[in-house]
């Protein structure tokens, strides 16, 4: 039984589509999967509601020996993507993304994302944590995964990402986490990776930013605190935003606990958002998200 699972998730597709909306869309995508004898396991769709509006689509969808045939369906199927004014990709599961997680010293991200990778939940593959600091090696080599200690200062922070780039272009890194990873990512990567470099920051706390942000909370006795998962884009804390997880609190709070509690909101909307991209969940139309449930 385990042999015959394990050939199904092999043969298993995702088409993401994203097109000016006008009607058709879904017959002709469906139409288009059964005449070439994929069995469509789950479809899901989004329309915006104004005038030229856009219309969102995914679609996992099962084949019979779908690695050996996949070219030429990305082939025919572009014909259909023609007559819509496609945007669209065709993914394979088992060919699983690979990530390279950035980190600095505070660890929470990190473990929660290398936990649910060591237990199956993050289906993914982890090739590399590159740290601008050495305090995370201890935790990230009994995974057995590379840690590369790469320091960066403001003065040398494009020689550092070209470093960076070479292990990433060396394992074929599609994907990039920053993992509460303290540093600025140049535009010379962000170019190399749109919408592919994943951010983490603690959002509902805009008028805090910069060093101790928990402690000034406290200070002005915050209500709300949470996190945002984003896309990295050249405008810092502005791009795409896949997650948000916010939690109340009150004046009992201590600024320690605000640290404890905005820390755990932190891991679980960052690990949210890594999964989600992973899984072919997520389609980008300008500064927006479109996230399809699972």
């Amino acid at each position: 039984m385990n042999a015959q699972l394990a050939k199904i998730k092999k043969d298993v597709g995702r088409l993401l589509i994203s097109c000016p909306d006008r009607t058709g869309i879904i017959a002709a995508v469906s139409q288009f999967l059964y005449q070439h004898g994929a069995n469509i396991i789950h479809s899901d769709q989004h329309a915006t509601e104004q005038e030229n509006g856009m219309f969102f689509m995914r679609v996992a969808f099962q084949l019979d020996d779908l690695a050996e045939k996949i070219s030429f369906l990305k082939e025919q199927f572009q014909k259909v993507a023609d007559s819509f004014m496609m945007d669209w990709r065709i993914s394979l599961p088992a060919h699983k993304k690979k990530l390279a997680i950035f980190v600095s010293k505070y660890d929470h991200c990190l473990q929660e994302l290398l936990w649910r990778w060591r237990i199956g939940e993050l289906d993914a593959d982890i090739k590399m944590v590159i740290s601008n600091h050495p305090d995370c090696k201890p935790l990230v080599e009994p995974y057995g995964l590379p840690y590369y200690h790469i320091p960066v200062t403001k003065e040398n922070r494009e020689t550092a990402a070209l470093e960076q780039l070479e292990y990433l272009h060396k394992e074929e890194v599609d994907t990039i986490i920053l993992a509460r990873y303290m540093q600025i990512i140049p535009t010379s990567m962000i170019d190399v990776y749109p919408n592919q470099i994943i951010n983490i920051h603690h959002s509902f706390l805009p008028a805090f930013v910069g060093a101790n942000p928990y402690e000034r909370a406290f200070d002005r006795g915050v209500k709300l605190i949470g996190a945002t998962a984003h896309y990295v884009t050249e405008e810092l804390d502005e791009g795409p935003i896949i997650e948000q997880d916010v939690q109340r609190v009150s004046h009992r709070q201590r600024p320690e606990d605000l640290v404890r509690i905005g820390s755990e909101i932190e891991r679980i909307a960052l690990a949210r958002a890594v999964s989600w991209h992973v899984n072919d969940q997520v389609l980008v139309h300008g500064n927006k998200t479109i996230v399809f449930p699972g």
